[in-house]
Protein backbone atom coordinates (compact mmCIF):
# COMPACT_ATOMS: atom_id res chain seq x y z
CA UNK A 1 0.00 0.00 0.00
CA UNK A 2 1.31 3.52 -0.90
CA UNK A 3 1.82 5.59 1.62
CA UNK A 4 -0.36 8.79 2.20
CA UNK A 5 1.47 12.53 0.33
CA UNK A 6 1.39 14.61 2.80
CA UNK A 7 -0.61 18.16 1.47
CA UNK A 8 1.29 19.99 -0.48
CA UNK A 9 1.54 23.70 -1.56
CA UNK A 10 1.42 24.34 -5.10
CA UNK A 11 5.19 26.13 -4.81
CA UNK A 12 6.15 22.35 -3.45
CA UNK A 13 4.50 20.85 -6.38
CA UNK A 14 6.28 22.90 -8.88
CA UNK A 15 9.35 22.77 -6.83
CA UNK A 16 9.34 18.52 -6.62
CA UNK A 17 8.49 18.81 -10.52
CA UNK A 18 11.43 20.77 -11.77
CA UNK A 19 14.04 19.09 -9.24
CA UNK A 20 16.91 17.85 -11.02
CA UNK A 21 18.59 16.76 -7.67
CA UNK A 22 19.18 18.44 -4.24
CA UNK A 23 22.13 20.11 -3.56
CA UNK A 24 21.93 20.46 -0.08
CA UNK A 25 18.89 20.80 2.62
CA UNK A 26 17.84 23.71 1.27
CA UNK A 27 19.44 23.95 -2.23
CA UNK A 28 18.46 22.26 -5.04
CA UNK A 29 19.38 22.45 -9.05
CA UNK A 30 15.52 22.77 -11.07
CA UNK A 31 15.17 22.23 -14.65
CA UNK A 32 14.35 25.78 -16.52
CA UNK A 33 11.96 25.70 -19.24
CA UNK A 34 12.02 29.48 -20.12
CA UNK A 35 14.46 32.02 -20.90
CA UNK A 36 13.79 35.33 -21.33
CA UNK A 37 16.00 38.26 -22.53
CA UNK A 38 15.92 41.68 -22.84
CA UNK A 39 18.49 44.20 -25.26
CA UNK A 40 20.06 45.94 -21.92
CA UNK A 41 21.55 42.41 -20.55
CA UNK A 42 20.39 39.54 -23.11
CA UNK A 43 23.42 40.29 -25.57
CA UNK A 44 25.72 40.79 -23.35
CA UNK A 45 25.09 37.14 -21.73
CA UNK A 46 24.68 35.37 -25.11
CA UNK A 47 28.17 36.80 -26.13
CA UNK A 48 30.32 36.25 -22.80
CA UNK A 49 28.37 32.38 -23.70
CA UNK A 50 29.78 32.66 -26.88
CA UNK A 51 32.93 33.45 -26.13
CA UNK A 52 33.55 30.99 -23.39
CA UNK A 53 33.02 28.96 -26.26
CA UNK A 54 29.37 27.27 -24.66
CA UNK A 55 26.42 26.95 -26.83
CA UNK A 56 22.78 27.40 -25.79
CA UNK A 57 20.78 23.55 -24.77
CA UNK A 58 17.56 24.50 -26.23
CA UNK A 59 17.51 27.89 -28.50
CA UNK A 60 13.79 27.49 -29.08
CA UNK A 61 13.24 27.33 -25.36
CA UNK A 62 14.62 31.15 -25.07
CA UNK A 63 12.66 34.40 -26.47
CA UNK A 64 14.26 37.90 -26.46
CA UNK A 65 12.60 41.29 -27.01
CA UNK A 66 13.30 44.87 -27.23
CA UNK A 67 12.06 46.97 -24.45
CA UNK A 68 14.57 48.35 -22.04
CA UNK A 69 16.66 50.99 -23.75
CA UNK A 70 14.68 51.04 -26.95
CA UNK A 71 13.40 54.51 -27.85
CA UNK A 72 9.15 54.64 -27.71
CA UNK A 73 8.88 57.63 -30.28
CA UNK A 74 6.84 57.12 -33.76
CA UNK A 75 9.30 56.26 -36.02
CA UNK A 76 11.48 54.93 -34.17
CA UNK A 77 15.04 53.02 -34.93
CA UNK A 78 17.80 51.29 -33.51
CA UNK A 79 19.30 54.74 -32.61
CA UNK A 80 18.26 56.00 -29.03
CA UNK A 81 18.98 58.97 -26.54
CA UNK A 82 21.20 56.63 -24.30
CA UNK A 83 24.76 56.77 -25.53
CA UNK A 84 24.91 52.96 -25.81
CA UNK A 85 21.69 51.91 -25.97
CA UNK A 86 21.97 51.58 -29.89
CA UNK A 87 25.17 49.24 -28.71
CA UNK A 88 22.66 46.98 -26.47
CA UNK A 89 20.06 46.40 -29.35
CA UNK A 90 22.60 45.46 -32.51
CA UNK A 91 24.49 42.90 -29.77
CA UNK A 92 21.18 41.42 -29.29
CA UNK A 93 19.89 41.03 -32.67
CA UNK A 94 23.49 39.87 -34.14
CA UNK A 95 23.14 37.24 -30.85
CA UNK A 96 19.86 36.32 -31.70
CA UNK A 97 20.29 35.54 -35.24
CA UNK A 98 23.56 33.53 -34.49
CA UNK A 99 22.21 31.26 -31.78
CA UNK A 100 18.68 30.65 -33.73
CA UNK A 101 16.21 32.25 -30.49
CA UNK A 102 13.16 34.22 -31.35
CA UNK A 103 13.28 37.72 -31.23
CA UNK A 104 10.65 40.36 -31.23
CA UNK A 105 12.76 43.19 -33.10
CA UNK A 106 11.78 46.52 -33.45
CA UNK A 107 8.97 46.76 -35.62
CA UNK A 108 8.08 43.33 -34.88
CA UNK A 109 4.02 42.98 -34.25
CA UNK A 110 4.75 40.81 -31.12
CA UNK A 111 7.67 43.83 -29.75
CA UNK A 112 7.09 44.97 -26.28
CA UNK A 113 8.14 44.29 -22.97
CA UNK A 114 9.38 41.23 -21.68
CA UNK A 115 6.75 41.13 -19.25
CA UNK A 116 4.15 41.78 -21.15
CA UNK A 117 4.56 39.55 -24.36
CA UNK A 118 5.40 36.64 -22.45
CA UNK A 119 1.73 35.82 -21.05
CA UNK A 120 -0.12 37.64 -24.30
CA UNK A 121 1.84 35.37 -26.45
CA UNK A 122 1.75 32.53 -24.58
CA UNK A 123 5.28 31.91 -23.93
CA UNK A 124 4.65 31.51 -19.94
CA UNK A 125 2.35 28.62 -19.32
CA UNK A 126 1.05 27.08 -15.93
CA UNK A 127 3.04 24.93 -14.47
CA UNK A 128 6.56 26.18 -16.02
CA UNK A 129 9.74 27.05 -14.78
CA UNK A 130 10.74 30.97 -16.14
CA UNK A 131 13.41 33.47 -15.32
CA UNK A 132 14.26 36.43 -16.83
CA UNK A 133 17.61 38.94 -16.10
CA UNK A 134 14.82 41.53 -14.54
CA UNK A 135 13.75 41.65 -11.36
CA UNK A 136 9.97 42.26 -12.39
CA UNK A 137 10.00 38.60 -13.52
CA UNK A 138 7.64 37.72 -10.86
CA UNK A 139 4.70 39.03 -12.94
CA UNK A 140 4.42 36.00 -14.64
CA UNK A 141 3.27 33.91 -11.62
CA UNK A 142 0.24 35.27 -12.11
CA UNK A 143 -0.23 32.24 -14.93
CA UNK A 144 0.50 29.95 -12.57
CA UNK A 145 4.26 29.60 -13.49
CA UNK A 146 6.92 29.61 -11.11
CA UNK A 147 8.77 33.08 -12.36
CA UNK A 148 11.92 34.65 -10.83
CA UNK A 149 14.26 36.89 -11.76
CA UNK A 150 17.90 36.32 -11.89
CA UNK A 151 21.37 37.81 -12.82
CA UNK A 152 23.23 37.40 -16.44
CA UNK A 153 25.79 35.04 -14.98
CA UNK A 154 22.52 33.06 -14.22
CA UNK A 155 21.19 33.64 -17.44
CA UNK A 156 24.23 32.39 -18.61
CA UNK A 157 24.34 29.03 -16.86
CA UNK A 158 20.14 28.32 -17.44
CA UNK A 159 20.93 28.80 -21.35
CA UNK A 160 24.06 26.68 -21.55
CA UNK A 161 22.64 23.85 -18.95
CA UNK A 162 19.01 23.82 -18.91
CA UNK A 163 19.05 24.30 -15.36
CA UNK A 164 19.84 26.83 -12.58
CA UNK A 165 20.46 26.32 -8.74
CA UNK A 166 18.05 27.56 -6.56
CA UNK A 167 17.84 27.97 -2.95
CA UNK A 168 14.60 26.80 -2.34
CA UNK A 169 12.28 30.00 -0.84
CA UNK A 170 9.62 29.47 2.24
CA UNK A 171 6.31 30.09 1.69
CA UNK A 172 3.81 32.35 2.52
CA UNK A 173 -0.09 32.66 1.65
CA UNK A 174 -1.86 36.05 1.15
CA UNK A 175 -5.73 35.14 1.38
CA UNK A 176 -7.49 38.17 0.54
CA UNK A 177 -11.30 38.00 1.37
CA UNK A 178 -14.75 39.77 -0.03
CA UNK A 179 -14.46 41.41 -3.45
CA UNK A 180 -12.07 44.88 -3.89
CA UNK A 181 -14.87 47.83 -4.16
CA UNK A 182 -15.50 49.07 -7.93
CA UNK A 183 -12.33 51.90 -8.80
CA UNK A 184 -10.39 50.01 -6.30
CA UNK A 185 -7.32 47.58 -8.54
CA UNK A 186 -4.97 45.19 -8.37
CA UNK A 187 -2.18 47.61 -8.00
CA UNK A 188 -4.45 49.28 -4.80
CA UNK A 189 -4.28 45.99 -3.26
CA UNK A 190 -0.40 45.58 -4.07
CA UNK A 191 0.08 48.90 -1.98
CA UNK A 192 -2.19 48.33 0.50
CA UNK A 193 -0.13 45.25 1.37
CA UNK A 194 3.49 47.18 1.14
CA UNK A 195 2.05 50.04 3.23
CA UNK A 196 0.46 47.66 6.12
CA UNK A 197 3.60 44.99 6.18
CA UNK A 198 6.41 46.99 4.76
CA UNK A 199 8.50 46.47 1.63
CA UNK A 200 10.79 43.43 2.96
CA UNK A 201 8.07 41.47 5.10
CA UNK A 202 8.35 38.75 2.66
CA UNK A 203 11.84 38.15 2.18
CA UNK A 204 12.73 34.84 1.16
CA UNK A 205 9.62 33.64 0.62
CA UNK A 206 7.32 32.88 -2.02
CA UNK A 207 4.07 34.30 -2.27
CA UNK A 208 0.83 32.68 -3.00
CA UNK A 209 -2.18 34.60 -3.62
CA UNK A 210 -5.31 33.82 -3.06
CA UNK A 211 -9.08 34.54 -1.50
CA UNK A 212 -11.93 35.49 -3.61
CA UNK A 213 -10.85 38.79 -3.94
CA UNK A 214 -7.85 37.30 -6.09
CA UNK A 215 -10.33 34.51 -7.83
CA UNK A 216 -12.23 37.73 -9.05
CA UNK A 217 -9.82 39.31 -10.75
CA UNK A 218 -9.37 38.99 -14.38
CA UNK A 219 -5.47 37.59 -15.56
CA UNK A 220 -4.09 40.93 -16.04
CA UNK A 221 -4.61 42.17 -12.95
CA UNK A 222 -2.99 39.06 -11.26
CA UNK A 223 -0.29 39.81 -13.50
CA UNK A 224 -0.21 43.59 -11.65
CA UNK A 225 -0.39 42.23 -8.10
CA UNK A 226 2.51 39.78 -8.67
CA UNK A 227 4.51 42.24 -10.57
CA UNK A 228 4.68 43.91 -7.35
CA UNK A 229 6.13 40.91 -5.06
CA UNK A 230 9.36 41.93 -5.72
CA UNK A 231 8.95 45.55 -4.14
CA UNK A 232 7.82 43.28 -0.95
CA UNK A 233 11.15 41.56 -0.87
CA UNK A 234 9.73 38.40 -1.86
CA UNK A 235 11.55 35.58 -4.62
CA UNK A 236 8.47 35.46 -6.48
CA UNK A 237 4.65 35.43 -6.26
CA UNK A 238 2.56 32.99 -7.70
CA UNK A 239 -1.82 32.52 -8.28
CA UNK A 240 -2.83 29.21 -8.83
CA UNK A 241 -4.31 28.81 -12.44
CA UNK A 242 -8.13 28.53 -12.97
CA UNK A 243 -10.41 28.50 -15.86
CA UNK A 244 -9.71 32.13 -16.44
CA UNK A 245 -6.22 31.13 -16.59
CA UNK A 246 -7.06 28.39 -19.32
CA UNK A 247 -9.66 30.42 -21.28
CA UNK A 248 -6.74 33.25 -21.45
CA UNK A 249 -3.86 30.73 -22.57
CA UNK A 250 -6.04 29.08 -25.57
CA UNK A 251 -5.13 30.04 -29.05
CA UNK A 252 -2.30 32.12 -28.12
CA UNK A 253 0.91 31.59 -30.32
CA UNK A 254 3.13 29.54 -28.10
CA UNK A 255 0.00 27.50 -26.23
CA UNK A 256 -0.11 23.64 -27.17
CA UNK A 257 -2.68 22.38 -29.77
CA UNK A 258 -4.37 19.53 -30.70
CA UNK A 259 -3.78 16.64 -28.20
CA UNK A 260 -1.17 18.63 -26.48
CA UNK A 261 -3.14 21.12 -25.32
CA UNK A 262 -5.95 18.54 -24.07
CA UNK A 263 -2.95 16.74 -22.04
CA UNK A 264 -1.70 20.48 -20.99
CA UNK A 265 -4.97 21.41 -19.64
CA UNK A 266 -5.07 17.96 -17.33
CA UNK A 267 -1.50 19.21 -15.86
CA UNK A 268 -3.08 22.44 -15.07
CA UNK A 269 -6.18 21.96 -13.60
CA UNK A 270 -3.92 20.00 -10.88
CA UNK A 271 -2.33 23.10 -9.94
CA UNK A 272 -3.31 23.92 -6.60
CA UNK A 273 -1.97 23.66 -2.89
CA UNK A 274 -3.68 21.47 -1.26
CA UNK A 275 -6.31 21.46 1.37
CA UNK A 276 -4.57 21.05 4.48
CA UNK A 277 -1.18 22.83 2.91
CA UNK A 278 1.24 24.30 5.55
CA UNK A 279 2.41 27.45 4.36
CA UNK A 280 5.60 29.37 6.00
CA UNK A 281 3.68 32.06 6.94
CA UNK A 282 -0.22 33.27 6.60
CA UNK A 283 -2.04 36.23 6.58
CA UNK A 284 -6.11 37.08 5.81
CA UNK A 285 -7.04 40.09 4.25
CA UNK A 286 -10.36 41.80 3.95
CA UNK A 287 -10.94 43.41 0.51
CA UNK A 288 -12.99 45.77 1.83
CA UNK A 289 -10.54 47.62 3.46
CA UNK A 290 -8.08 48.65 0.11
CA UNK A 291 -9.05 51.95 -1.48
CA UNK A 292 -7.59 53.50 -4.16
CA UNK A 293 -3.81 54.30 -3.12
CA UNK A 294 -0.83 56.64 -4.48
CA UNK A 295 2.35 56.62 -2.85
CA UNK A 296 4.11 59.81 -1.16
CA UNK A 297 7.38 58.75 -0.59
CA UNK A 298 10.78 56.85 -2.00
CA UNK A 299 9.99 53.12 -1.87
CA UNK A 300 6.66 51.66 -3.00
CA UNK A 301 6.01 50.59 1.17
CA UNK A 302 5.58 54.55 1.49
CA UNK A 303 2.25 54.75 0.55
CA UNK A 304 -1.23 55.74 1.73
CA UNK A 305 -4.97 55.94 0.64
CA UNK A 306 -5.87 58.91 -1.83
CA UNK A 307 -7.70 60.42 0.27
CA UNK A 308 -5.40 60.21 3.20
CA UNK A 309 -2.63 62.65 4.54
CA UNK A 310 1.53 61.91 4.57
CA UNK A 311 1.83 59.96 7.61
CA UNK A 312 4.40 59.98 10.57
CA UNK A 313 7.26 57.60 10.61
CA UNK A 314 6.09 53.99 10.58
CA UNK A 315 7.04 52.14 13.96
CA UNK A 316 10.92 50.82 13.38
CA UNK A 317 11.63 52.84 10.72
CA UNK A 318 14.68 55.08 11.51
CA UNK A 319 13.46 58.96 11.75
CA UNK A 320 16.93 59.82 9.26
CA UNK A 321 14.97 57.29 6.46
CA UNK A 322 11.95 59.02 6.78
CA UNK A 323 12.68 62.49 7.03
CA UNK A 324 15.04 61.48 3.77
CA UNK A 325 12.15 60.30 2.24
CA UNK A 326 9.72 63.29 3.15
CA UNK A 327 12.70 66.06 2.33
CA UNK A 328 13.26 64.24 -1.11
CA UNK A 329 9.57 64.44 -2.20
CA UNK A 330 8.99 68.09 -1.10
CA UNK A 331 6.25 66.93 1.81
CA UNK A 332 5.34 67.40 5.46
CA UNK A 333 3.32 64.92 7.49
CA UNK A 334 0.49 65.28 7.79
CA UNK A 335 -0.24 66.71 4.50
CA UNK A 336 -3.21 65.69 1.77
CA UNK A 337 -2.19 63.90 -0.98
CA UNK A 338 -5.12 64.90 -3.19
CA UNK A 339 -4.56 68.33 -4.22
CA UNK A 340 -1.08 67.55 -4.46
CA UNK A 341 0.12 69.62 -8.09
CA UNK A 342 1.60 67.46 -10.36
CA UNK A 343 3.48 68.33 -13.21
CA UNK A 344 3.39 64.84 -15.42
CA UNK A 345 1.91 61.86 -15.75
CA UNK A 346 2.99 58.61 -17.04
CA UNK A 347 1.11 55.52 -17.94
CA UNK A 348 2.96 52.41 -18.53
CA UNK A 349 5.41 49.69 -17.83
CA UNK A 350 5.34 45.59 -17.13
CA UNK A 351 3.11 46.82 -14.34
CA UNK A 352 -0.04 48.93 -15.75
CA UNK A 353 0.16 48.86 -20.04
CA UNK A 354 -1.62 46.45 -20.84
CA UNK A 355 -4.94 46.55 -22.52
CA UNK A 356 -7.24 46.52 -19.86
CA UNK A 357 -5.48 49.17 -17.52
CA UNK A 358 -5.43 51.29 -21.31
CA UNK A 359 -9.22 50.94 -21.41
CA UNK A 360 -9.27 52.17 -17.78
CA UNK A 361 -7.63 55.08 -18.35
CA UNK A 362 -9.53 55.78 -21.23
CA UNK A 363 -12.90 55.92 -19.39
CA UNK A 364 -10.87 58.61 -17.42
CA UNK A 365 -10.45 60.49 -19.75
CA UNK A 366 -13.13 60.77 -22.60
CA UNK A 367 -14.16 64.06 -23.05
CA UNK A 368 -11.86 65.42 -20.40
CA UNK A 369 -8.70 68.01 -20.90
CA UNK A 370 -5.25 67.27 -19.01
CA UNK A 371 -4.45 70.44 -17.14
CA UNK A 372 -2.17 72.40 -19.36
CA UNK A 373 0.70 72.79 -16.84
CA UNK A 374 0.89 68.65 -17.39
CA UNK A 375 3.10 67.14 -19.63
CA UNK A 376 1.21 63.51 -20.36
CA UNK A 377 2.35 60.08 -21.77
CA UNK A 378 0.74 56.96 -22.57
CA UNK A 379 3.26 53.90 -23.58
CA UNK A 380 1.89 50.44 -24.34
CA UNK A 381 3.10 47.67 -22.71
CA UNK A 382 3.37 45.48 -26.43
CA UNK A 383 3.04 46.32 -30.10
CA UNK A 384 0.41 44.43 -30.09
CA UNK A 385 -1.87 45.87 -27.15
CA UNK A 386 -1.18 49.35 -29.41
CA UNK A 387 -2.68 47.80 -32.03
CA UNK A 388 -5.67 46.78 -30.19
CA UNK A 389 -5.91 49.79 -28.34
CA UNK A 390 -6.04 51.54 -31.74
CA UNK A 391 -8.66 49.17 -33.51
CA UNK A 392 -10.83 50.30 -30.06
CA UNK A 393 -10.42 53.76 -31.11
CA UNK A 394 -8.41 54.50 -27.47
CA UNK A 395 -5.36 56.15 -28.99
CA UNK A 396 -7.87 58.99 -29.76
CA UNK A 397 -9.23 59.25 -26.38
CA UNK A 398 -6.11 59.69 -25.32
CA UNK A 399 -4.75 61.97 -28.33
CA UNK A 400 -7.75 64.01 -27.90
CA UNK A 401 -6.83 64.74 -23.86
CA UNK A 402 -3.67 65.47 -24.74
CA UNK A 403 -1.87 62.62 -23.80
CA UNK A 404 1.30 61.79 -25.94
CA UNK A 405 0.40 58.03 -27.89
CA UNK A 406 3.88 56.03 -28.03
CA UNK A 407 5.46 52.76 -29.31
CA UNK A 408 5.82 50.02 -27.05
CA UNK A 409 8.68 49.67 -24.42
CA UNK A 410 9.88 50.46 -21.05
CA UNK A 411 10.27 53.68 -21.68
CA UNK A 412 10.05 56.03 -18.27
CA UNK A 413 9.61 53.56 -15.67
CA UNK A 414 13.02 54.45 -15.14
CA UNK A 415 15.22 56.66 -17.39
CA UNK A 416 17.99 53.90 -18.97
CA UNK A 417 16.59 54.78 -22.35
CA UNK A 418 18.02 58.19 -22.13
CA UNK A 419 14.61 60.15 -22.02
CA UNK A 420 13.68 61.68 -18.66
CA UNK A 421 11.43 63.65 -16.16
CA UNK A 422 12.75 67.04 -15.65
CA UNK A 423 14.44 67.64 -12.59
CA UNK A 424 12.21 68.52 -9.47
CA UNK A 425 9.38 67.23 -11.80
CA UNK A 426 6.60 65.46 -9.46
CA UNK A 427 5.40 62.83 -11.89
CA UNK A 428 1.71 60.58 -10.89
CA UNK A 429 3.40 57.38 -12.54
CA UNK A 430 1.74 53.66 -13.20
CA UNK A 431 5.18 52.20 -12.70
CA UNK A 432 5.96 50.08 -9.91
CA UNK A 433 8.79 51.81 -8.33
CA UNK A 434 8.93 55.99 -6.93
CA UNK A 435 13.12 55.46 -5.91
CA UNK A 436 14.88 58.40 -5.91
CA UNK A 437 15.31 59.61 -9.09
CA UNK A 438 13.82 56.68 -10.98
CA UNK A 439 12.34 58.79 -13.54
CA UNK A 440 15.42 61.02 -14.00
CA UNK A 441 17.82 62.86 -11.78
CA UNK A 442 15.84 64.80 -9.22
CA UNK A 443 12.15 63.74 -10.27
CA UNK A 444 9.52 63.04 -7.67
CA UNK A 445 7.72 59.68 -8.43
CA UNK A 446 3.90 59.09 -7.06
CA UNK A 447 2.88 55.34 -8.07
CA UNK A 448 -0.65 54.51 -8.86
CA UNK A 449 -3.33 52.79 -10.64
CA UNK A 450 -3.80 53.67 -14.43
CA UNK A 451 -6.97 55.45 -13.88
CA UNK A 452 -5.50 57.71 -10.59
CA UNK A 453 -2.89 58.58 -13.33
CA UNK A 454 -5.28 59.57 -15.76
CA UNK A 455 -7.36 61.16 -13.22
CA UNK A 456 -4.82 63.24 -11.70
CA UNK A 457 -3.44 64.18 -15.45
CA UNK A 458 -6.69 65.46 -15.66
CA UNK A 459 -6.61 67.64 -12.59
CA UNK A 460 -3.39 68.50 -12.71
CA UNK A 461 -3.37 67.19 -9.27
CA UNK A 462 -3.42 64.25 -7.34
CA UNK A 463 -6.90 62.87 -7.50
CA UNK A 464 -9.21 59.88 -7.22
CA UNK A 465 -10.91 58.46 -10.06
CA UNK A 466 -14.40 59.72 -10.68
CA UNK A 467 -15.96 56.12 -10.05
CA UNK A 468 -14.04 55.35 -6.94
CA UNK A 469 -14.31 58.41 -4.05
CA UNK A 470 -16.80 61.03 -6.62
CA UNK A 471 -16.01 63.58 -8.27
CA UNK A 472 -12.07 64.00 -8.26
Amino acid sequence: MMPKMMPRTLFEKLWSQHLVRELDARTGLLVIDRVLLHERTGGVALRALREAGRRIVSPRQVFATMDHVVDTLPGRTDRTIMPTGTDFIRALREEAQANDIWLFDIGDAGQGIVHVISPEQGIVLPGMTLICPDSHTCTQGGMGALAWGIGSSEAEHALATGTLRVKKPATMRIAVRGRLSTGVTAKDLALHILQRFGSSFATGHVIEFAGEAIDAMEIEARLTLCNLATEMAAFTAIIAPDAKTIDYVRGRRFAPIGDRWERAVADWEQLASDPGAVFDREFTLDAADVAPMVSWGTNPQQSARIDGVVPAAREGEPATTHGRSLEYMALDEGAALAGLSIDAAFIGSCTNSRLSDLRRAADQLRGRKVAEHVRAICVPGSSSVKMQAEAEGLDQVFRDAGFEWRESGCSMCFFAGGESMPAGARVISSTNRNFESRQGPGTRTHIASPEVVAASAVAGRIAAPVAALGEA
